[in-house]
């Protein structure tokens, strides 16, 4: 199968590499810079150092040579850069198969990653998305990894499931395409709390209560936006929760660690010199909750902390000072 990735950040570049060991593959960069020193070095030494590209893959930087002869095209940019990608894709009359990488809920429209596609390229576009826990630097290096696709077509869900699977990449095909999105972006929230709590010192087990507590918040609100409950004791839900809040590669994690510290989120942005999907998607996810009437007083919290409305460990508090309740899902 021929793929166009397109963008040439880290998690694109790993995804880049671990197919390319199977597929053709072509990986695009709208810096044309970046791709100049990806042909030169074969390697992505400003956003991926360290990882070699094989010499089977191809690096574009212009727009319509990466889609030329493509089967399938995989979007890995940030969800800021899905809706300009997605208009870029309709200025070229591109109809392709798609699927996108990014996790979290639009900034600004509060929308989900598939309802941005539709808006832009029709909602009879086949497309869907790929997720589950995974870190760029193991899925480069080769390292047992399985993940979840979904898709508003089953069919095709199963069939690139079955196109993309293989023995160290493992696909698995899941006909929840809200469930697998709302998995991915508010799993980045609590990696923010357990970062906090980490940072806090408060131990394992008010780790292990935040994680449990955070599963039931995103099962609440993806079921209340028509997801199923089951999706979210599956890799999506729970297993990237737990690698998200507990891996130390993870940048939302290390986002909560640098505000138990009192940094600002812009001097931790800074630091990290990557995206942390967690930071914006907080806020659309806290006010997305209030509309829908749904309680999330974590990622509500986690907001809050962003917004400089109240401290850490206040916040810390607040949560604690909650009446106790019947421990529901």
């Amino acid at each position: 199968m021929n793929i166009a990735v397109l963008g040439a950040g880290a998690w694109g570049t790993a995804l880049a590499i671990a197919f390319a060991r199977r597929h053709a593959v072509t990986l695009w960069s709208r810096e044309e810079d970046v791709a100049v020193d990806l042909r030169e070095h074969r390697e992505n030494r400003r956003f991926f150092p360290g990882y070699r590209l094989p010499d089977s893959l191809s690096v574009a930087d212009d727009f319509a040579s990466a889609l030329a002869g493509a089967d399938l095209l995989l979007v890995a940019t940030p969800i800021a850069g899905l809706r300009p990608t997605a208009e870029a894709l309709r200025s070229a009359g591109c109809r392709l198969p798609l699927l996108w990488v990014c996790k979290g809920f639009e900034a600004g429209s509060g929308k989900l990653p598939h309802e941005v596609v539709a808006e832009v390229l029709g909602a009879d576009l086949v497309c869907g998305v790929l997720s589950g826990p995974s870190f760029a630097e193991e899925v480069a290096e080769g390292q047992p990894t399985a993940v979840a696709l979904a898709a508003n077509d089953p069919e095709f869900a199963r069939r690139i499931a079955r196109e993309l699977h293989g023995r160290r990449l493992r696909v698995y095909a899941n006909d929840d395409l809200v469930g697998v999105e709302v998995g991915g972006a508010v799993k980045n929230v609590m990696a923010i709390a357990t970062g906090i709590c980490d940072g806090l010192g408060l131990g394992l087990n008010s780790r292990a209560a935040l994680m449990t507590r955070g599963l039931a918040e995103i099962a609440r609100l993806g079921v209340a936006l028509g997801a199923h409950r089951d999706t979210f004791m599956g890799l999506a839900g729970m297993g990237d929760l737990i690698l998200t809040c507990t891996g130390d590669l993870s940048r939302n994690r290390r986002v909560g660690l640098g505000l138990a510290a009192g940094k600002t989120p812009a001097q931790i942005l800074d630091e990290l010199g990557h995206v942390a999907e967690g930071v914006p998607t907080a806020r659309e996810v806290a006010a997305l909750a209030a509309r829908l009437g749904v309680d999330m007083p974590i990622s509500t919290a986690v907001a809050a902390i962003l917004e400089g409305r109240v401290s850490a460990a206040e916040e810390l508090e607040i949560l604690m000072a909650r009446e106790s309740r019947e421990e529901t899902a």
